[in-house]
């Protein structure tokens, strides 16, 4: 299965009859799928068809569904409200025998507000059902296509991936290859440390100095964190080539990649490991960074 990124824009669009729709799709990250829809007055009905083809269709993103439907071809129908014409009628013939007046014109009357009503041709019930039909696969064509925009954007997205453990992998095996923690280095500071102590006082145990010395350099060695770090590394790049949702599983395996690069600098008592678990945490960072755009 491919991976997939949860950024992505799909467009669609036709006709039905007299019905002319558009679809705009978007959708960015998001820590589940929440899918806002706007929909104009009167097509409530293909609301629950519509997220019921999202959740199929997506994991995660915050997704926006817009769609537009223009009627046409429709012949307006003209309505005199015979009641407001009387009214108005009534009301300028008593304004008539009290004052000076031309009398009112047919295009006067018809200009008032509410005299005259247009609205479109009634609906035929079933040329809407089959308008809210095509609407709705027209929203299954829409999301697939930003389904298959977020996988091509999730390959691109997995090489990136990829090359970020790359180099974790490339640091700690530097780490596990670095001078400063090999037992003879460790055993060489843990000497002149001890013999500085010494040279200043001669009231030292030298069992308990020895068992400290040994807890000291014990607490030095980062063979877990590297471990861990390796194990970490095998099985994010497991999970990116298996592809699917991933993406909560690959943030958590981050914060643990992190963990223990921040651990190997805590334990690093030399300064070319302290700058590779430096370099470590930062690579990490950008692994992270990546990781909030998988699906």
């Amino acid at each position: 299965m491919a991976l997939s990124s949860m950024t992505g824009f799909a467009r669609s669009h036709g006709v039905c009859g007299s019905y002319a729709w558009a679809w705009e799709i978007k959708s960015v990250n998001g820590k589940g799928l929440d899918l806002r829809l706007r929909l104009p007055p009167g097509w409530d009905a293909i609301d629950p068809a519509i997220r019921s083809r999202a959740a199929e269709t997506l994991v995660r993103g915050s997704v926006q569904a817009g769609l537009t439907v223009e009627r046409s071809g429709a012949a307006p129908v003209v309505r005199v409200n015979a009641a407001v014409l009387d009214a108005v009628l009534a009301t300028a013939r008593q304004l008539a025998r009290q004052i000076e007046s031309s009398p009112p014109t047919i295009d006067g009357l018809l200009a008032l507000k509410g005299v005259m009503e247009v609205s479109d041709t009634e609906e035929n019930e079933e040329e809407r059902r089959s308008a809210e039909a095509a609407v709705t696969k027209g929203f299954a064509e829409a999301i697939g296509a930003l389904a298959a925009m977020r996988r091509h954007e999730g390959a691109a997205l997995g090489q990136v991936l990829m090359a970020r453990l790359s180099e974790i992998a490339v640091l700690a095996a530097r780490a596990d290859q670095s001078p400063g923690r090999q037992p003879e280095a460790i055993r060489a500071r843990l000497a002149d440390q001890i013999a500085t102590l010494l040279a200043q006082s001669e009231r030292f145990d030298p069992d308990r100095l020895h068992q400290e010395a040994i807890l000291i350099a014990s607490k030095a060695d980062v063979r877990e964190e590297l471990d861990r770090l390796a194990a970490h590394v095998a099985q994010a790049r497991s999970l990116i080539e298996q592809g699917g949702a991933i993406g909560r599983r690959l943030d958590f395996l981050a914060q643990e990649l992190n963990r223990e690069a921040n651990t190997l600098c805590s334990k690093a008592n030399d300064l070319d490991l302290t700058n590779i678990g430096l370099e470590l945490k930062a690579t990490v960072e950008q692994f992270r960074e990546q990781v909030q755009n998988v699906e």
